[in-house]
């Protein structure tokens, strides 16, 4: 383990974590937009709600927790995104008879988008990158004590 690792296991957290953030904020932006991809038929389709998924960088979690319980000292080493997916939930369907995008009936389909679900996962990844931060803050002024010793 080197000295850096724990600062390196966070800077990770917080790509990462920045990066949900950023796919969070384009849910939110595009949360009325009824014309965001044309599907095999030419057809506008809603734009659909992105998720991200994570990963351990390098290790899969089973080898991590063998590891761990085999008294090894290599820790985890951090975290990375490992897909942006598409929500496949269906389209919410609005009445707007005077909307441009209306069927026959006069319904809509809008994005599967909540901002509620949104601001929530917003807050959890924003609470995330802040441990990172507090983490990563700790890790240095521990390096930062240790070089005082050698004064």
């Amino acid at each position: 383990m080197g000295i850096f690792h724990s600062i390196n296991t966070s800077a990770s957290g917080l790509t990462a974590q920045r990066l949900r953030m950023d796919v969070i904020s384009s849910n939110i932006a595009n949360a009325e937009t009824t014309r965001a991809t044309l599907n095999e038929n030419g057809e506008w389709e809603p734009y659909r709600r992105k998720t991200v998924a994570f990963q351990a960088s390098g290790q899969s979690f089973n080898s991590v927790f063998q590891k761990a319980l085999n008294q090894s000292s290599t820790p985890g080493s951090g975290v990375k995104v490992s897909q942006i997916r598409e929500d496949e939930e269906p389209f919410k369907l609005v009445y707007n008879p005077n909307h441009p995008d209306a069927n026959e009936d006069g319904y809509v389909q809008m994005p599967n988008v909540d901002p509620l679900q949104e601001m929530v996962d917003l807050m959890s990844a924003t609470r995330s990158y802040e441990a990172n931060v507090t983490t990563m803050n700790a890790s240095k002024d521990m390096l930062l004590k240790a070089l005082e010793i050698g004064k």
